[in-house]
């Protein structure tokens, strides 16, 4: 189940400012009984609990607007608020492309930078709102699976209740085939191979990170070299499983980290909490190659959820990869 797009606002807690910014989650069966910073850590993904805290200090009311505290049991079917003053979003690409389209199944091309879902920092500048306004008076796309921010590609949507229902247990069964295209650091010795190292959450550094642990869930990703440059190679990867960052982690841990990665680089996640403090300098642009990590989601293909025939997407390596990749000089083991 998604729990991390917000339900549209319907009622506005009473005192809210008419140009604040109204988030509203229903809490389903499953998460009641749970402390309200534990219910929002699940709406919006890697939130830390203190943020969390935070967030409701500052932003949860209840629709009479009086406060709420972190403390606060969550009942079935009840709805909680976030109230936050107007606030200018970070900029972000505010488009997508549409690949395929059809009653059931929607299939669009994410840019670069622009998150899936609603988060503590995002709200209008998501990839759920947009298709919200473009499909203003319909049934609003839902979408399937999700990929980071700097992931650039295929993104696969429901049109229907219940293609959303099958495309989603499609996913979470492993029975959409996905292929990415990466840029990494370094000439990949091995034409092809396996990477089968488990994963699990650091247990030191930033909580989003993730690192190879024997006593992690068992991850597998393949690859094939596409290309290879001075200093660098084209790989496509095909995960197998589906843990968070898992292609990221995996290439890092073979010893050829994605060319702009803020967090699986060779500083590790340095890059990433200088990012935040004082945004993209050039010195940062220099170490980093890119100032996104170099990795596009290229195809899927799956049972197309209306139709039982198979069905496969494409998109080709976006403009700015192109150019960077373009840019190498060539090396004597060039390609397959």
């Amino acid at each position: 189940m998604e729990l991390s797009e917000p339900d549209p606002p319907q009622v506005r807690p009473l005192g809210s400012p008419d140009d604040a910014v109204v988030l509203t989650y229903k809490v389903p069966g499953e998460l009641a009984g749970q402390r309200l910073d534990r219910f929002i850590q699940h709406r919006i993904p890697r939130l830390s609990r203190t943020r969390a805290q935070a967030i409701i200090r500052n932003c949860a009311v209840r629709v009479d607007g009086v406060r709420r505290r972190p403390s606060d049991i969550v009942r079935t079917g009840e709805t909680v608020y976030l109230v936050r003053e107007r606030f200018v979003e970070p900029a972000t690409p505010l488009h997508f492309g549409v690949i395929y389209e059809d009653e059931s199944v929607l299939v669009v091309d994410k840019p670069a930078g622009l998150p899936m879902h609603p988060s503590a920092t995002y709200h209008k500048h998501t990839l759920s709102y947009l298709l919200r306004e473009s499909y203003a008076g319909q049934f609003t796309p839902r979408l399937a699976h999700r990929l980071d921010r700097e992931t650039s590609g295929l993104v696969v949507c429901a049109r229907t209740l219940e293609a959303e229902r099958r495309l989603k247990r499609a996913f979470a069964a492993h029975g959409v085939q996905k292929t990415y295209l990466a840029i990494v650091r370094g000439e990949m010795p091995d034409d092809a191979g396996e990477m089968t190292q488990s994963m699990a959450p650091a247990r030191e550094g930033l909580h989003v990170l993730m690192e190879i642990r024997e006593d992690g869930l068992q991850a597998h990703t393949s690859f094939r070299v596409v290309e290879r440059r001075v200093g660098h190679t084209l790989v496509e990867l095909f995960p197998r499983s589906g843990r968070q960052h898992q292609l990221r982690v995996h290439l890092s841990a073979l010893g050829y980290s994605i060319v702009g990665d803020k967090l699986y680089g060779p500083e590790r996640e340095a890059p990433f909490l200088e990012c935040i403090e004082t945004g993209m300098t050039d010195d940062l642009l220099e170490r980093l190659g890119l100032p996104r990590h170099a990795l596009h989601a290229h195809r899927l293909s799956f049972t197309h959820p209306a139709t039982g025939m198979a069905f496969e997407a494409l998109s080709p390596l976006p403009r700015d990869l192109q150019e960077f990749w373009d840019a190498l000089p060539a090396c004597q083991r060039s390609s397959l």
